[in-house]
């Protein structure tokens, strides 16, 4: 297996490398020979590193990051707890299904920051506004998966159960859930991304340390390059939250199940 991975690696590594290095060609190109673009417009790779530098030396950045991931999870948890409620709920009352579940489906659809005037509103510039931003972006993921999960385990399973004398708590425990978890997990990938997202919306919008509020300070200082940083910072806390955590996830139970 390390035989397969690290030349993958390596590939990965030399393509990433390849993109910095073109894109620090564009900028020298666009902004200092052909004076396309402006220096305070235009991120470069040289200015990103050293943004990324001067805010891991003072700590900023280390704080932030840190933040908003604490966010971020506990947003994520309470998400999970009650979309995975509603999801079951929906799935287990046939009247919810019908007549809740379009209403929650629409609600899914709604951008994040459409709930950013509401938690300022309610809760000021405070990290209780912060997470109630999170919780509204995913909570209606997590119960559209859970309720889908749910939903697509084969009926002849439960129908197998109620045979050998199970009783309905049985079912839910022993058969439901396990059959439906490699789709949980597909629901809780993607609740992940909306929590994620949305955790931005609410930063972006605060007063609290954190990477949204550190974006926007890059923004009000005319600093595209710490604007640049923190997205890219974002974007590999996604990548890492997915390869260590929800990766890992899925080929332990695909290997549990002998799908690997």
């Amino acid at each position: 297996m390390k035989k397969n991975r690290m030349p993958r690696i390596l590939q990965q590594l030399f393509f990433l490398a390849g993109i910095v290095a073109l894109w620090q060609i564009v900028c020298l190109v666009g902004v200092d020979l052909l004076h396309v673009w402006k220096s305070y417009a235009m991120p470069s790779p040289a200015g990103v590193f050293s943004s990324f530098c001067r805010l891991l030396g003072d700590g900023s950045l280390l704080q932030a990051t840190g933040n908003s991931l604490l966010r971020g999870v506990t947003g994520y948890a309470i998400s999970i707890l009650l979309g995975g409620l509603l999801g079951f709920l929906m799935n287990h009352f046939p009247f919810l299904h019908n007549n809740l579940r379009p209403l929650v489906m629409g609600i899914q659809t709604l951008p994040s920051v459409c709930w950013v005037p509401f938690s300022i509103l309610w809760f000021g510039l405070t990290q209780q506004a912060i997470l109630f931003v999170v919780v509204m972006g995913s909570a209606f993921s997590m119960a559209m998966a859970a309720d889908n999960a749910i939903a697509n385990v084969p009926p002849i399973y439960k129908k197998a159960a109620l045979t050998m004398g199970a009783t309905q708590k049985q079912i839910y425990w022993k058969v439901i859930l396990p059959a439906s978890l490699p789709e949980l997990i597909s629901g809780l990938k993607q609740g992940w991304s909306f929590a994620w997202r949305a955790l931005m919306s609410g930063e972006v919008m605060t007063t609290c340390i954190g990477l949204g509020q550190t974006l926007i300070t890059g923004r009000n200082l005319a600093d595209i390059n710490q604007v640049m940083l923190v997205m890219i910072v974002i974007v590999l806390v996604g990548i890492l939250i997915d390869r260590l955590i929800f990766r890992a996830l899925e080929k332990h139970v695909y290997k549990k199940r002998g799908l690997l």
